[in-house]
This record gives structure tokens, C-alpha cells and sequence, in this order.
């Protein structure tokens, strides 16, 4: 890693310079915030009414069918109406949803249905966010400094996700309804951030990589995926983390881990859960600081392997400590990853197209997550917990070699930031 002439300086005189980025990172920060400690507090709400397992399931199948049914039409969207306007009105449906929530959650309710349909509006107002908020953030700042944007924006989502969940469960213990008060209103400053993000033209100032005349002309709801069939840098990225997620992740694992094989009990489990937060966090903070300006595609390549091997060192491990480490670097390496792969797919995409191609990435990356869940739960019955954890990680180093044979572009590809940086060298 090189420090380029835009990344002088530290993370809070680099915000201090950028107001809407400021506004940006904050507001994605609170929604993350709000959408964990939402997690907590229906999940407790709704099984202390009915103590049936299954009505967890249908809070998250609530959650998950409208991005599954929705998400190209919310990036069709994205690109067809301004982009502050959506994502406005989504925050706004999520607000008054959550609302309505803490009404509902004051008395014993008869029926849950009436929940079920809000979250599923939480769900598909957060479809149309994603797409809108993800294609806003490359037109707020110069190619040279977007990197930085997508770590620091990560790291503020992670830290979130790793305090929403006893925030909000300090708040629901306070009372039934308060973290719905709370969220409701968190939603309103966050629309008050929006405001503070500038109107912004049709065409970015940022470069596009690779757009080709042929493939600008794709239009419609399905624009996104006929655009990232026709180039293979993309369909190469977006794939290799879906598979990466979907046979390496050990999240469903961890309770087995916990309970019978590192014998650490519930609070150890909850240490298991936040460490590959805590390695995002920590290494987003990084590389806000310092981003991958050679080799972009190599490095991201080694991280999914170094993934893998994080993996297979949890698998096999019967230390604890050693078992945090592991999840620590798995984490930290699926930041750089990730990292890496947005500013590939963002900058290599033209403006007209990002809302739907940045819809059918979320929509890969909520199904392999729910997938790979489905996956380990599926393998570890039928191997074994260690063998199904192992086999994850040898699969995500056997991916790593098929891809970089596959898509020799991936070997080569180099972050757009750092092509700018020499040309102005």
C-alpha cells in the first residue's frame, strides 16, 4: 500500500474537508445502527408473544422476500428518479413503519400479521435505500479519495452493527416500546443528514472504466444484469464474493461452536459473533488511512484466500483465543475484500447504470448470506460441524485458484484511484 497525495492527513481533518461525505457516512452509520438494534427488539417482541420458534423465521422471511422480489425494480429506480428523492422517501417508509411499531408494541397483540407487514415494508424500503445510497457516494468525491469513502463508510457500518444490538437491548429493557421511540426518530435525523447532501447532476465527475458503447445502451429493469454479463471485471467480482460467502461463512456455526466444541457458553458466543466485526472495523479504520493503489485485483484475490485460511484455523481450533483471532482476521480480510470490490464496481460502472448494477450486487450479497447460512447448517448435518466449517475454507481457496484461471481480468485489475493518481503524476 502507497499513501497518495489525497489521503495526507488524518480520517477527521479528511471528513472535516467533506461535508456531504460527512453527512453521508453518518446517516449510513445510523440506519445500520437502527436496522440492529430493530433486530433485537422484534425478535424479542414477537417471540415473548407467541414463544413459537417459527415466528423468527417469518420475521426474517418478512425482511428478506421484498429485497428478493424487489431489488431490480429499486435499482431501476435508483437510476431513473433522483437518487435523494428515493432514498428520502425510503427512510421516510422506514421511519413511520417503525412508528407504527411502537404503537403495536404498547399492548399484547392478537395477531402478529399486522407486524409482519410493517417489517415487510421495512424490507422493502430498505431495497430501494441500498441501491440509491450505494450510487450516491461515488458522484461526492473525487476518484483518488473513494477508497477512503467506502472504508470509512464500512468501518461506521460495522461499528454500528457491533453497538446496535446491546444498545438496543438496554433500550427495550427501559421499556416495550422506547427502542422503536428511539429508531423513529433516528430515522428523522438521518433525513435531516440527506438534506445536507448536495443536488447532485446526472453524470458524476468521477471516470468510467471500461464503458463501452455498446453496453451503455442496456436500459429497462433488467439493465443491471445484462450489463454485468457483458463485462467480465465485473461478473468476475460480484461472483467471486458470492461464492466466497457462500461456502466460507461459519455464522450458523457458531452456536455449535460455542455450546459443545470451545465450551465458552452464551457470553463466549457473543465474543464469536462480534469478532469479525470488530477485524472489519479495525481494518476499515486502516484503510482509511491507507488503501491498495497496486494490484488491486491480487490483493483482493489474496484476501479471499486469506479468507479461506482464516476459516479452515477456526475450523480445526479448540482454543478460544485462537478462535477470536481467526474471526478477527477473517473479518479484517473480508474488509479489504470488500472494499477493494466496491471501488472496482463503482468506478467501473457508468453513472446511468450504477443503481441497478449496485441492486444486483446487494441482492448477491443478502442471498449468499442467507444461502450460506442454509449451506452450513445443510453440511454440518450431513459432515459434522469441523468438516463443514474445513470444507468452507478449502472451497474458498479452491475458488481463488478457478477464478484468477477464469477471469485473468481480475489478476489484472487495478484500482481506477490509482490510474488518476499517475496520470496526474
Amino acid at each position: 500500500m502507497t499513501k497518495g497525495r489525497g489521503e495526507a492527513g488524518s480520517i477527521g481533518r479528511f471528513l472535516a474537508q467533506r461535508p456531504a461525505l460527512r453527512a453521508y457516512v453518518l446517516l449510513r452509520g445510523l440506519d445500520e445502527l437502527c436496522a440492529q438494534m430493530l433486530n433485537v427488539a422484534i425478535g424479542w417482541y414477537v417471540y415473548g408473544a407467541t414463544r413459537n420458534p417459527l415466528s423468527l423465521a417469518y420475521v426474517g422471511l418478512a425482511q428478506f422476500l421484498p429485497n428478493l422480489l424487489l431489488a431490480l425494480l429499486a435499482g431501476h429506480a435508483a437510476d431513473r428518479y433522483p437518487r435523494r428523492r428515493v432514498l428520502a422517501l425510503s427512510l421516510l417508509l422506514q421511519g413511520l413503519s417503525v412508528a407504527a411499531l411502537a404503537l403495536q408494541a404498547r399492548q399484547a397483540p392478537s395477531s402478529l400479521a399486522f407486524v409482519y407487514g410493517l417489517l415487510a415494508l421495512i424490507g422493502a424500503a430498505r431495497t430501494f435505500a441500498f441501491p440509491a445510497a450505494s450510487a450516491l457516494l461515488p458522484a461526492l468525491l473525487s476518484a483518488e479519495d473513494f477508497p477512503r469513502a467506502v472504508a470509512l463508510s464500512s468501518s461506521a457500518t460495522q461499528i454500528c452493527g457491533i453497538a446496535g444490538p446491546a444498545l438496543g437491548g438496554l433500550i427495550y429493557a427501559a421499556g416495550g416500546s422506547a427502542v422503536f421511540v428511539v429508531c423513529a426518530l433516528l430515522y428523522g435525523v438521518a433525513l435531516l443528514l440527506l438534506r445536507r447532501l448536495p443536488r447532485l447532476p446526472r453524470l458524476p465527475r468521477l471516470p468510467v472504466i471500461a464503458a463501452e458503447a455498446s453496453v451503455l445502451a442496456n436500459e429497462g429493469v433488467l439493465g443491471g444484469l445484462r450489463y454485468i454479463g457483458s463485462q467480465r471485471l465485473l461478473l468476475a467480482l460480484i461472483s467471486l464474493d458470492l461464492f466466497a460467502v457462500l461456502l466460507g461463512g461459519v455464522t450458523a456455526l457458531l452456536p455449535i461452536y460455542a455450546r459443545d466444541i470451545l465450551s465458552v457458553g452464551p457470553a463466549g458466543l457473543g465474543c464469536l459473533r462480534c469478532a469479525p466485526g470488530v477485524g472489519a472495523a479495525l481494518v476499515g479504520m486502516l484503510l482509511a488511512q491507507r488503501t491498495p493503489r497496486r494490484g488491486a485485483g491480487r490483493i483482493m484475490l489474496g484476501c479471499v484466500a486469506g479468507f479461506g485460511v482464516a476459516t479452515v484455523v477456526f475450523a480445526l481450533s479448540r482454543n478460544v483465543y485462537l478462535s477470536l483471532g481467526a474471526l478477527v482476521g477473517l473479518g479484517g480480510l473480508d474488509m479489504v475484500s470488500m472494499v477493494i470490490r466496491q471501488t472496482l464496481v463503482q468506478l467501473s460502472t457508468p453513472d446511468h447504470m450504477r443503481g441497478r448494477v449496485n441492486a444486483v450486487n446487494g441482492l448477491s450479497i443478502s442471498a449468499s448470506s442467507e444461502l450460506g447460512e442454509f449451506e452450513s447448517g445443510v453440511t454440518a448435518a450431513a459432515f459434522g460441524t469441523v468438516p463443514a466449517a474445513l470444507l468452507g475454507g478449502l472451497g474458498c481457496l479452491l475458488l481463488v485458484a478457478v477464478w484468477a484461471r477464469l477471469f485473468p481480468e481480475l489478476t489484472r485489475a487495478e484500482a481506477p484511484s490509482a490510474r488518476c493518481a499517475d496520470a496526474a503524476s
